[in-house]
């Protein structure tokens, strides 16, 4: 696990619902039981304020860091679909994004995260329509086009559609082999376990379910297989990940205590 993601995983998971704001200290705190050490968080910090996501701050405490808008927005979005709260139907209609030049590789995996499959070189797609690859095609300089093409949930376009943009069958066995892999880590918290111990096992294992972001386009289900693995693996999350909510956040709670006492806070460099 990289400090960058795990700060994103920190601030999207647990920050984001207490204000989005955490001391230095805190954060330390609370990446240390997931294996990051105390330089690699200061230095992915440094990265994450340059790249706009994070804006430094004061606190009574010392100094600490604000989610950006624009990381708000997109923490938000990702909570959404890995929490599913934000799931529309299906209209029938694919979003499709025909650029003048390849993508390159970096937006690429932006327009991969949005939930878009490649046709061809030249052609995404996508089951529901992203207001952020606008932006995303004009960060990288490439001219486009978009259109609305119709198919009926179970035609064979539809079909041919999806089979050409995603492999479904790997996402399927990586669905299955998340199951395999995670239920013997989270099974072992139990109610002898710390609130400690509760919160790395629940941060790894929904760092590792956040991979699935940039896989899976999260499909309707009519353009789904039957008995697709991951609803299954969806069912699975949600129980683990609400059984050991109380105790992450106990620990979440205990740490952002220790680490500031609460008071005025206001914009400045730390």
């Amino acid at each position: 696990m990289q400090a960058r993601s795990a700060l994103f995983d920190l601030y999207g998971d647990y920050l984001r619902p207490r204000g989005g704001r955490a001391p230095v200290s805190a954060l330390v705190k609370l990446l240390a039981p997931v294996g990051i050490a105390p330089p690699a968080v200061r230095t992915a910090v440094s990265r994450m304020v340059r790249q706009g996501w994070l804006h430094p701050m004061r606190l009574v405490s010392g100094p600490g860091y604000l989610l950006t808008p624009k990381a708000a927005r997109r923490l938000d979005e990702a909570s959404s679909r890995i929490y599913r709260t934000g799931r529309n139907g299906w209209d029938g209609r694919f979003d499709l994004v025909l650029t003048h030049a390849p993508v390159p590789r970096k937006e690429g995996k932006r327009l991969t995260f949005l939930g878009y499959g490649m046709l061809s070189e030249l052609v995404w797609v996508a089951p529901r329509a992203a207001d952020e690859i606008d932006a995303v095609l004009a960060d990288a300089g490439v001219g486009y086009e978009r259109f609305s093409a119709g198919h009926a949930a179970g035609s064979t376009g539809a079909a041919e559609v999806v089979g050409r943009a995603w492999n479904l069958a790997e996402i399927g066995k990586a669905y299955e082999d998340f199951v395999t892999t995670q239920r013997p880590i989270v099974t072992a918290i139990g109610a002898r376990s710390t609130d400690e111990e509760a919160y790395a096992a629940r941060f790894q294992f929904v760092h590792a379910w956040r991979a699935f972001l940039f896989r899976d386009p999260q499909l309707p289900a009519s353009l789904l297989p039957s008995r697709w693995p991951g609803s299954s693996a969806a069912t699975f999350f949600d129980r683990h990940a609400n059984r050991l909510r109380p105790a992450a956040d106990r620990f979440v709670e205990r740490c952002l205590a220790s680490a500031s006492r609460g008071g005025r806070v206001g914009f400045s460099d730390p």
